[in-house]
């Protein structure tokens, strides 16, 4: 038979898959023998069962019973008996941490009865009630439906009535008032009465979470950090224990380094005479964890203890929730935390020295979107004036956008290009749309370790919390500074997360401290740790990568940045970027050339322009490859636009005028070249072979600057790659006239010129005939772009603003295929090339030169498929390097475990 339910001591971290995240966790933190309250944990695969039959799994109600039981048996009480009652928690659990994305009902046992008994058992009557009315908001939200906001509302309008400011100076005949005010609105909005039987109480909430798992907060966290939709959750049943019985209780969260900046030492925040859900929804402000040390020594001393356990254990930050009741410390989850790209690097080279992980497993930690997002710009702190306000640097990077104050607000506008800030008091789950749509997130209210903070730095947004100078008015859409200052909806904000401050308006912005390194060499004494960090981890990726990376890069300056970001070579040049501005002229006298004089002069004309350009590229990168692409996109791009110059001629005319006689030419001409979808017509090797001339005035230009670099001392390694090749035959006439241009300059120059000559393999076709195309081709270089465009029948520009989103929401696409590979159906073409080519010609180059090869996933798949290198923009080229390592790691250790 399958089995559904483990008690904690039965798990073990390895078990993720199964027990979820948590879960695993709790069976670890119990078995290292911390204090953790006992309870059992139901599997994944009942969540999977229950998804995919709309029933619980056949078995499960009596697991659980018999659990209840055992748990029942070692506390000595039943659930929720009348005169002492045992009380449960219900939590979710996924493999992959989703932070108050799923939810989480506390006080299980609790009903008309027992709370009387609890009240006397704990010699609190506030306590009972304040327990009773936590119940039922959870279980009137997450498992009848009712709308969370209007149990806040009540709540806000009882502490208006009362005159308080929170809700721990309400009494206990407030709180019972409370409870039947919500057991009213549950019975308002559902027909329902709250239940009053604490196993239905329980067996729902189990279900509830369940459902959760396709609730739609939780299905747009895992599409934005692609979780998969098949994992399900895991639900943890716990016996409750208690913050909130007075001062000498209380709850909080620690980390064991700064989960900002990957400092060592003691981070969280700690709220007293609370529950730990108050901690994290941020609805009071906590005390820094240090403050427990002068309110509770001993158990401080002993949660430094278990911090210390559990970091040398798990050799990682660890992200800890515990509960101090009565003076009793209880450690109730504990996960290896999420940290912002500046702390993983940090931390990374901070456990290598300290002989905790192995200088590989420092670069398996670290990642390529860390690295990208420490290469954004900063605020410009010397031509900043006053902050409007300060608050907690929850996740450190400047951001710019009107401030919005709801989450809806903020989907809309940035649907509409706007970019926006999202302002509140705190968020919640339910805010996820608008902070996965702003630039930044900005609270009144919350710590480091709020919803705001926690989700922020999981999905590497800005985030300034705690910013108590501001009141925040969601209703009128405004918030208001200590001075008085009035910010109305769409007023523009800049945030910094690194320094915890808010400012009007647009702050210039200023490199990074890890970009200026990256292009000068050069390190500030404030960012040397940071910046050494990342050093060691790109010197340690350099030194196990198999792929070499080179660059896409159209002009010296580009291919100059590209080489001090360590590219080795160029991969791609595009030659069709140097025939804008005032070149356009001599590609319209070609296009209208009426003989082949005429052509030829034009590209005579273009000739030494083109050799400049190659020269200037090969200096930059002498020594290393350089792939130049011939002209590729339609020529027709070149020309005027075919409406504007229509409207010119018919302008004339109806003035009387008689038209000009280049604009008629060039009007016939563009008519002549007209295409519907020009994408897919006269470009790439076609251009080549219907143009006389073009192909070898483009490969004369490179030749003889290839000549020029010799003479001058230098050592080019040009290569000639021809596009959008669909049969071996095309390329074949193509290399024949490379080839007789080379002769031809060799000859007359006396230096040897030999350019490989390969192709972009950009169609579906291309990649089917590889074998046969390897006969003609030197080399490959996979074209993604338009490989990508052409497998799926997709035009870019048309369909991603029509309905990727919604391909997206349905799960046809778990990401863009255009950000990164599709390894079903473009990488298997990939696969199929390179298998066929190097069959053909064993030792073939091949590469890949659409923006893929900055992508890190499309990198690991790329290494995966036996590729010799990736070249993407400059800007992309440290990350690449990045990935490439961690590929090469991952391999590895796949060959280690057969």
């Amino acid at each position: 038979m399958v089995r559904y339910v483990y008690e904690f001591a039965e798990g073990g971290r390895d078990r993720a898959g199964l027990l979820g995240g948590k879960g695993a966790n709790l069976a670890e933190m119990t078995r290292l023998g911390l204090p953790v309250p006992p309870g059992f944990t139901i599997t994944t695969e009942a969540c999977r069962v229950f998804l995919g039959t709309g029933a619980e799994p056949e078995g499960l109600a009596r697991e659980v019973s018999e659990h209840l039981l055992a748990l029942e048996a070692a506390a000595g009480r039943r659930l929720g008996q009348p005169d002492d009652p045992l009380l449960l928690s219900v939590r979710s659990g996924a493999r992959f941490s989703m932070p108050g994305m799923m939810e989480t009902v506390l006080d299980i046992g609790l009903n008309d009865a027992s709370v009387l008994g609890l009240a006397k058992v704990s010699g609190s009557e506030r306590f009972a009630w304040d327990s009773y009315r936590r119940l039922v908001q959870m279980f009137g939200s997450t498992v009848m439906g009712v709308d969370a906001a209007l149990f806040e509302q009540a709540l806000a309008r009882l502490k208006e009535v009362r005159g308080v400011p929170d809700d721990v100076h309400l009494d206990a005949a407030d709180l019972a008032q409370l409870v039947e005010t919500y057991k009213s609105l549950i019975h308002e909005r559902t027909g329902e009465y709250f239940p009053q039987l604490p196993a239905d109480q329980l067996y729902r909430s189990v279900l509830a979470v369940f459902e959760s798992w396709n609730g739609d907060r939780a299905r747009l966290y895992r599409r934005r950090e692609h979780i998969p939709d098949d994992l399900g959750t895991a639900v943890n049943v716990q016996r409750m224990v208690f913050g909130n019985l007075g001062p000498d209780s209380g709850s909080g969260v620690a980390f064991t380094r700064d989960p900002a900046t990957g400092r060592p030492g003691l981070y969280g925040d700690y709220l007293p005479d609370a529950q730990g859900e108050d901690v994290v929804a941020g609805i009071r402000n906590t005390v820094p964890l240090a403050e427990l040390e002068r309110l509770d020594a001993r158990s401080y001393e002993e949660l430094c203890a278990h911090m210390r356990t559990l970091e040398r254990h798990y050799r990682d930050l660890c992200d800890i929730e515990f509960t101090i009741e009565r003076g009793k410390l209880w450690m109730l989850q504990t996960r290896v935390g999420k940290r912002t790209a500046e702390a993983a690097f940090a931390i990374a080279a901070e456990l290598i020295d300290e002989g905790l992980i192995p200088a590989d497993e420092g670069l398996a930690r670290v990642g390529g979107d860390g690295l990208a997002r420490l290469m954004f710009p900063r605020f410009d702190v010397s031509a900043t004036g006053s902050p409007l306000a300060r608050g907690i640097p929850a996740s450190p990077g400047a951001a710019v956008g009107a401030a919005v104050f709801d989450s809806a607000e903020a989907v809309r506008r940035a649907a509409a290009g706007e970019k926006v800030v999202l302002v509140r008091q705190e968020t919640t789950p339910d805010d996820m749309p608008g902070m996965v749509a702003a630039q930044a997130v900005l609270t009144s209210r919350g710590g480091k370790t709020s919803h705001a903070a926690v989700v922020a730095r999981g999905m590497g947004k800005v985030c300034v919390c705690g910013a108590e100078e501001l009141t925040v008015d969601t209703e009128g859409r405004r918030l208001t500074t200590r001075d008085g200052q009035v910010v109305e909806e769409g007023t523009v904000l800049s945030v910094d997360g690194s320094a915890g401050a808010v400012y009007p308006g647009q702050v210039p912005l200023v490199d990074s401290a890890v970009m200026r390194y990256l292009e000068t060499g050069e390190v500030d004494e404030a960012s040397a740790e940071l910046v050494g960090a990342v050093a060691r981890a790109l010197e340690r990726a350099d030194g196990v990568r198999r792929l070499e990376v080179r660059a896409n890069a159209d002009t010296p300056e580009d291919a100059a940045r590209a080489r001090r970001f360590g590219a080795r070579g160029i991969g791609l040049c595009r030659t069709e970027h140097m025939f804008l501005g005032e070149r356009r002229r001599l590609v319209e006298e070609m296009v209208l050339a009426r003989g082949d004089a005429e052509r030829d002069r034009a590209l005579a004309a273009l000739l030494p322009l083109q050799r400049r350009d190659f020269g200037g590229i090969l200096e930059a990168m002498d020594g290393l490859p350089v792939t130049i692409r011939l002209l590729d996109p339609p020529l027709h791009e070149f020309l005027p636009d075919r409406t504007a110059l229509a409207v010119r001629v018919a302008a004339a005319e109806a003035r009387g005028d008689l038209p000009a006689a280049h604009d008629t030419e060039l009007l016939a001409a563009v008519n002549r070249m007209h295409e519907e979808n020009p994408m897919l017509g006269l470009r790439g090797v076609r251009l080549g072979l219907v143009v006389p001339g073009l192909v070898a005035m483009q490969v004369r230009a490179i030749a003889e600057a290839v000549v020029e670099r010799v003479r001058a001392g230098g050592s080019p390694r040009a290569e000639i790659m021809v596009p959008l090749v669909g049969d071996v035959r095309e390329l074949g006439i193509v290399r024949e006239e490379v080839r007789r241009v080379l002769a031809e300059v060799s000859a007359a120059s006396g230096v040897p010129v030999d350019c490989p000559v390969g192709t972009m393999i950009e169609l579906p076709r291309a990649a089917l005939t590889a074998g046969r195309i390897a006969g003609e081709a030197e080399f490959f270089s996979f074209g993604t772009n338009d490989l990508t465009q052409t497998t799926w029948g997709f035009s870019r520009d048309d369909v991603e603003a029509e309905f990727f989103s919604a391909y997206l929401d349905k799960g046809v696409f778990p990401v863009s295929p255009f950000e990164t590979v599709d390894r079903d159906g473009v990488g298997r073409l990939i696969s199929i090339a390179v298998a066929e080519g190097r069959a053909a010609r064993p030792g073939l180059g091949i590469g890949v030169c659409g923006e893929h090869g900055g992508d890190p996933a499309s990198v690991h798949f790329f290494h995966a498929a036996g590729l010799d290198y990736v070249s993407c923009s400059p800007f992309r080229v440290p990350v690449a390097r990045l990935e490439a390592g961690r590929a090469a790691l991952e391999r590895t250790e796949a060959s280690d475990s057969r």
